[in-house]
């Protein structure tokens, strides 16, 4: 019985070795130059706002975004995002209520009620889900990785 369980369990322990060996994908790389002319050719359509596309999936994306002006308030009711600022600094205002207003023909959003902090290269901000957030002040230029993960499966 007991040479049964030793050689049970050196079987099990090999399959676990013939399992942990099998090949993986590579990650995946994306070369910065790429990223940079993104938003390059995104800024000469809307100069104070531009998108690199890094990547995207079923339940992600990754972009690149560079602001020179502040912008209207939003909402993903089914995504958290994540915002690590790489260049510059702003004030990131988050929570509150979203208020809409018509002024002229023109709707525009703000938060009310929300809390705002200044952020600046390093800083990293995970965002929830359903989360108002909007970049209510930019120093010249705010530049963020904004990784958003879809939640509406979880």
């Amino acid at each position: 019985m007991r040479k049964t369980l030793t050689a049970l369990s050196l079987l099990s322990g090999f399959a676990v070795i013939t399992l942990a060996e099998e090949a993986m994908p590579p990650a995946l790389y994306f070369d910065s130059n790429g990223i940079g002319t993104d938003i390059a050719a995104s800024l000469s359509q809307r100069p104070s706002f531009g998108v690199g596309r890094i990547n995207s999936g079923d339940d992600y994306a990754i972009n690149m975004i560079r602001r020179t002006s502040p912008a209207g308030a939003i909402v993903h009711p089914d995504a958290s995002e994540i915002h690590y600022i790489v260049e510059g600094a702003g004030v990131l205002t988050t929570g509150g209520v979203v208020v809409r207003q018509e002024d002229s023909g023109v709707v525009s959003s703000n938060i009310e009620g929300g809390y705002s902090r200044r952020v600046s290269v390093g800083d990293l901000v995970l965002i929830p889900t359903d989360t108002p957030h909007q970049y209510t002040a930019v120093e010249g230029v705010v530049g963020y990785l904004e990784v958003r993960f879809e939640t509406s499966e979880y």
